[in-house]
């Protein structure tokens, strides 16, 4: 299976209009989203109309600029959209699941669309073995290194992985570690940024 992940498009109608390109020139099977479409909850419907044309089923989770209430609102009408906070969804043989929001909660304000450690956990209990796992924040000391350096990742993420080791991770949330790489054990993670990433699964095909 070829994917196409990006995230953080923050309302950058151009960019969405490269990974359209992008999908249609390489024959991407599936697109993920991993949050932050619009800018502190505005703008997002342009951007959604403007990815509805990725030729190929897409799965987005919220960020912490869009509730999952505006997203699915925004998705509604295109039947190839799968919105995902703490829940799945199956394409082709593989499981994706997804969970939203910042973790942990952010200093940003009440625009902000965020979850504590403990309410993540609760989200993220059923996430299967072997699953894309689709997050907005990335884990606790991995991509998550903010400008000054510090680590700003979910401990809970983290241990999730640790916990149904997913065949990978897509996130995003922490622009200064876009297009960063690592490994939690043999899982690879994706802080993902606008530019996005071609990425394969072996074993998951669609049909």
């Amino acid at each position: 299976m070829k994917v196409l992940a990006f995230s953080d498009l923050h309302t950058d109608l151009r960019a969405c209009q490269r990974l359209v390109e992008v999908a249609r020139a390489n024959e991407v099977q599936v697109a993920v989203g991993a949050g932050d479409f619009a800018i502190m909850r505005r703008g997002l419907q342009p951007v959604i109309d403007e990815l509805a044309k990725l030729p190929c089923p897409v799965v987005f989770v919220p960020g912490n600029g869009e509730s999952v209430d505006e997203l699915k609102a925004a998705c509604s009408g295109y039947d190839l959209m799968h919105v995902l906070h703490g829940s799945s969804v199956v394409i082709g043989s593989q499981v994706f699941f997804g969970l939203g929001y910042a973790v942990p909660e952010t200093p940003f304000g009440s625009w902000s669309c965020d979850l504590s450690e403990d309410a993540a956990a609760e989200m993220l209990r059923d996430c299967p073995s072997g699953c894309v796992l689709v997050s907005h924040s990335p884990p606790l000391g991995h991509v998550d290194q903010n400008s000054r350096g510090e680590h700003v990742g979910s401990r809970t993420i983290l241990d999730t992985i640790q916990r149904v080791r997913p065949k990978m991770v897509c996130c995003g949330h922490v622009h200064d570690s876009w297009q960063t790489t690592s490994r939690v054990g043999d899982v690879p993670i994706y802080n993902l940024g606008p530019v996005g990433s071609l990425l394969m699964l072996d074993g998951a095909e669609v049909a």
